[in-house]
């Protein structure tokens, strides 16, 4: 399996976890240089992949508002409340 195909395999979570790690390893500053760069590469790609996760859901998410004329889907905005 390719690292692309095991990355897309990661659930939202387990990406971000991951990406905390990274952080926290390179917040920490004990880091090489090379190592750095390595770990800063890989978070920018984590980074991504929970990006689209997140876009992928908000597509997916849809609010029913009942209508005179019945069921009306609506796409979800967050922030709104009837």
């Amino acid at each position: 399996m390719e690292q692309a195909d095991t990355e897309q395999a990661l659930s939202f979570e387990a990406a971000m976890e991951k990406l905390e790690a990274i952080v926290s390893r390179l917040e920490s500053g004990d880091v090489p240089l090379e190592t750095a760069i390595e770990l800063f590469q890989e978070g920018m790609k984590l980074s991504q992949l929970c990006g689209s996760k997140l876009e992928q859901v908000e597509r997916k998410i849809e609010m029913l508002i009942e209508t005179e004329q019945g069921l009306q889907r609506k796409p979800f905005t967050p922030g709104q409340e009837d």
